[in-house]
């Protein structure tokens, strides 16, 4: 084998986790997997369970004591375990602050506490920078959120707040991290059902169900196929000069949401019909979403050569495929 890798991947029965999990055993690392089960699933991870590198447990970041015995056995973390879905945060919003900070606090100090301490790489969001609406967001780009009445914040704010902690940690005890923030990414295995764009109208039109599009469709989005973020996610985690900094992770392809449908419906060949609905109809009164979330991606570029390979037609197709083999 020679110098394989023992690597943590928290979340990694989720759509990214699972990705990487996979990506990561054929680079021929010992990969351990902490996940919950409340968003990840079996079904993403069956096909890694025969390979005698691949463990998984089923757990939370919540427990102190599994994160700890965990981090000791490895010498890299991807840190991907969160509440995800606006949804599932709009619902559950104290459950899905808590996980997202004191997990990943759970996470830094196990791992702050090791004489060799892991390299950790966490991943945060585009929620962070809530409605500012200067666009592209780079790195340093103010962060502007909505009323505190208005839970649609707590998650931005939740993964702000892991941001701050992380580069604490790398300041204060030299914890090697690096952040990334990831823009809508997409690709087989994400299911809609916690808010999820594409593969929620993917899955409409195949039903020849209405593609429906919540609120009046002119917000725009940048979609990254997974295959891309996977492979900018190891890269940055082998690079030093990455540590104690925050990278945009993403594309520069930007689409309002009512193309999108139009776009899934051709790709699909679908006779459904586009409604809209209001937000107030899914998420309750007063919610605020972001109108547009598009990233300046010049900081990762010029580090790792970082340069997206899939176009978002391209990555639809293959989510289509997906759908159509499953």
């Amino acid at each position: 084998m020679g110098n394989y890798k023992k690597i943590l991947i928290t979340g990694g029965a989720g759509f990214v986790g699972s990705h990487l999990a996979e990506k990561l055993l054929k680079d021929g690392e010992e990969i351990f997997v902490i996940d919950d089960l409340s968003t990840g699933s079996m079904d993403n991870i069956k096909h890694l369970q025969d390979n005698q590198n691949f463990h998984f447990t089923k757990g939370s970041i919540m427990d102190k004591n599994l994160i700890i015995e965990n981090v000791a056995k490895v010498d890299e973390i991807y840190h991907l375990a969160a509440a995800v879905g606006v949804k599932n945060i709009m619902d559950n919003p104290l459950n899905s602050f808590l996980v997202n900070i004191d997990g990943t606090k759970n996470i830094l100090d196990a791992a702050a506490a090791k004489d060799k301490k892991p390299r950790i790489l966490i991943t945060s969001s585009s929620e962070v920078y809530g409605k500012n609406e200067n666009i592209p967001f780079t790195e340093e780009s103010d962060r502007t959120y909505g009323s505190i009445l208005n839970l649609r914040w707590g998650y931005g704010l939740s993964k702000s707040s892991d941001e701050f902690l992380a580069l604490a940690y790398f300041k204060e005890k030299q914890v090697p991290v690096v952040v990334t923030r990831l823009f809508n990414v997409i690709g087989p295995r994400q299911t809609g059902a916690y808010g999820m764009v594409a593969p929620r109208f993917i899955k409409q039109a195949l039903a020849e169900e209405p593609i429906t599009i919540y609120g009046n469709g002119e917000q725009t989005r940048c979609f990254t196929y997974i295959e891309d973020i996977i492979e900018a996610l190891i890269n940055l985690m082998n690079c030093p000069e990455a540590l104690g900094n925050v990278f945009n992770l993403g594309t520069e392809e930007e689409i309002t949401i009512k193309e999108l449908a139009h776009k899934v419906k051709e790709l699909t060949k679908s006779k459904s019909e586009i409604t809209f609905t209001p937000y107030t109809d899914v998420y309750g009164p007063n919610f605020e979403d972001m109108l547009h979330r598009h990233p300046d991606i010049t900081k990762i570029k010029n580090l790792i050569g970082y340069q997206p390979k899939f176009n978002l037609e391209e990555s639809l197709k293959k989510i289509i495929d997906h759908f159509h083999a499953n």
